[in-house]
């Protein structure tokens, strides 16, 4: 339904609009010839419009630029900022430890962390908990310790899947059906086969297949796909993932890092999961950096017991700075005075009023394209039926189209997760923010189709 050369012509409009809105955030990156890529780090430069947006300040669920245009906020930092950028909680938590406490880093205990471990297994169930600095580090020490305590070398994960920069996670499903290695994975220190192995989301008979190999210490998988767009289970799918991996010895752990949108105690809490081990990071520290493992109180018993692993000094299972004391303070305001019960419940509404709206345009053009929804998160996709596994989310990209419509929106305040089209809801998105949203798609619909 697409005319592509319309497309072409109104995404180089776009691009134009944008360069001639931006003039300032065009310089900063020109002259930014001492950073790889132009940008601190390289996936910056996943924009749709040439160069990046330079942020000047940013609260709540707004954002304004160095050229002083306003914002808002549907991307929140890809999960980082879904408390919203800078709830005053989280600051008041990290100013008064900064300012008043002092000890940013000590390698010393606060009482803080037990009581963000007792709110970690309040809302997940895992009943012991160690800190990190992001989830990809956290998701790296719990596949330590459970090739340790198995004795098994491999770990399996779902086709583009997002568990962070975890080499083990960069492996995809192959023409033949077995794993190969994810395009443009840089650097691998090993072939990724020799440490994975691999099954496609939904897919109970290839999970089988790939455990009966009796090498898998554990599945790591997200409940939903969500860095290939939201892919969701299929009824009776995470089921048959609990009861599989038990039959084989295997453990599960699940990355909770973007799914904790699904409400309070993320997917887990809301699906019934029962994890050995549940990750999670990004959000729970109010944008602060922070992650974090927890562990079955079964998996932790074994874990200390065990006198031949190193636990303590040089065992691989930990960082200098991981649970320092600001960290720690932000995650427990945020945890306790943000992301609470009744914040979810209005997140949950607002992203169900952005669906409903979002299903309404394309119905009302009739276009091929399918709405998915994850509590407080939501996502269009340019097919329909919605995908059913990483693969074919993959396959259901469209980059011009894609671009066009964030740089569309961009162009007129609205910012959308750029490496997909996920709109997050924070604890101060309103409804009237949903609104202005639904008003630019359907002017950008109505430009693309004439």
């Amino acid at each position: 339904m697409i005319d592509r050369d319309r497309l072409a012509a109104l995404l180089e409009r776009e691009r134009a609009t944008y360069a001639g809105l931006h003039p300032i955030s065009a310089r900063h990156y020109a002259e930014a010839t001492h950073l790889f890529g132009r940008v601190p780090m390289t996936w910056m430069n996943k924009n749709a419009a040439g160069f990046p947006l330079y942020v000047d300040r940013a609260r709540g669920n707004r954002v304004w630029d160095v050229d002083g245009h306003e914002y808002v906020d549907f991307a929140l930092g890809d999960t980082g900022a879904m408390a919203g950028h800078s709830p005053q909680p989280t600051l008041d938590a990290v100013a008064h430890r900064m300012s008043v406490l002092g000890g940013l880093t000590t390698m010393l205990p606060t009482p803080d962390a037990e009581w963000v471990g007792a709110e970690l297994t309040r809302r997940f169930g895992l009943s012991r908990w160690s800190f990190a600095l992001t989830a990809t580090d956290a998701n790296r020490w719990a596949i330590r310790l459970v090739r340790a305590l198995t004795g098994r070398p491999k770990i399996l994960v779902n086709a583009y899947c997002y568990h962070g920069s975890v080499d083990e996670s960069l492996i995809v499903v192959g023409p033949d059906g077995e794993g190969m290695m994810r395009p443009g994975n840089v650097g691998a220190p090993v072939d990724v086969t020799e440490t994975s192995r691999v099954a496609e989301f939904n897919d109970l008979d290839g999970l089988e297949r790939q455990l009966a190999h009796g090498d898998v210490a554990a599945v790591l998988m997200e409940p939903a796909l969500t860095n290939i767009g939201i892919v969701l289970p299929e009824d009776g799918y995470l089921a048959g993932v609990r009861e599989i991996t038990r039959r084989h010895g295997t453990l599960l752990i699940i990355d909770e890092t973007h799914t904790f949108s699904a409400g309070p105690g993320g997917a887990t809490a809301l699906w019934g999961l029962e994890p050995d081990v549940l990750v999670i990071g990004k959000a729970i520290g109010g944008g602060v950096p922070c992650g974090a493992y927890g562990l079955s109180e079964e998996l932790a018993a074994s874990a200390e017991g065990r006198t031949d692993l190193d636990l303590v000094d040089m065992g691989g299972v930990g960082g200098t700075l991981a649970g320092n004391p600001v960290s720690v303070a932000a995650m427990r305001a945020t945890l306790e005075h943000v992301l609470t019960d009744d914040a979810f419940a209005h997140m949950v509404a607002t992203a169900s009023a952005f669906t409903a709206g979002v299903e309404a345009a394309i119905d009302r053009h009739g276009l091929p394209w399918s709405v998915s929804q994850l509590g407080a998160r939501t996502e269009y996709r340019f097919a329909s039926p919605a995908p059913r596994n990483g693969t074919e989310s993959a396959a259901a990209a469209d980059e011009d189209l894609e671009d066009y419509l964030h740089v569309f929106l961009v162009n007129r305040g609205i910012l959308l997760t750029p490496f997909h089209n996920m709109a997050l809801m924070a604890p101060t998105t309103t409804l009237d923010d949903v609104e202005r949203h639904h008003e630019v798609f359907e002017e950008a619909l109505t430009d693309l189709l004439g």
